[in-house]
């Protein structure tokens, strides 16, 4: 029997997945690309994103250093977020990734119902 793995918690692959493997991160990424949104312009063009999962969205990019949120005095005051650099970076880095999804989307759900269909034959 192998001996169990220890878990590197300082492994870089990790922090960044733990990040971009959430389920709004990368959508969030991905509009600010375009450009610069305030809070609730994001809200309307990511589906189904709640307003608490989306302000808390925000707040772990800000804090990774991936997002700034600037707030501009008015009434009532505005707030609007943007990538950084390093934003932009990880965004290039994902770019493929989105190319590939998009690519091979139908494939995945046809071989999906395929597997299930089989599933539910041998049962």
């Amino acid at each position: 029997m192998p001996a169990p793995r220890t878990v590197n918690h300082d492994c870089p692959i990790r922090d960044v997945l733990d990040r971009v493997g959430d389920a709004w991160s990368v959508l969030v990424i991905a509009e600010l690309d375009k450009a610069p949104c305030r809070f609730n312009a994001l809200r309307r063009v990511i589906d189904g994103v709640s307003q608490r999962m989306l302000a808390v969205t925000l707040r772990q990019l800000e804090r990774d250093g991936l997002v700034t949120r600037r707030v501009t005095d008015g009434r009532p005051p505005q707030v609007t977020y943007a990538l950084t650099p390093r934003g932009v970076s990880l965004h290039a880095a994902l770019a493929p990734l989105a190319d590939w999804a998009a690519r091979h989307q139908q494939a995945i759900r046809e071989s999906r119902a395929a597997f299930e269909a089989a599933q539910a034959a041998a049962a």
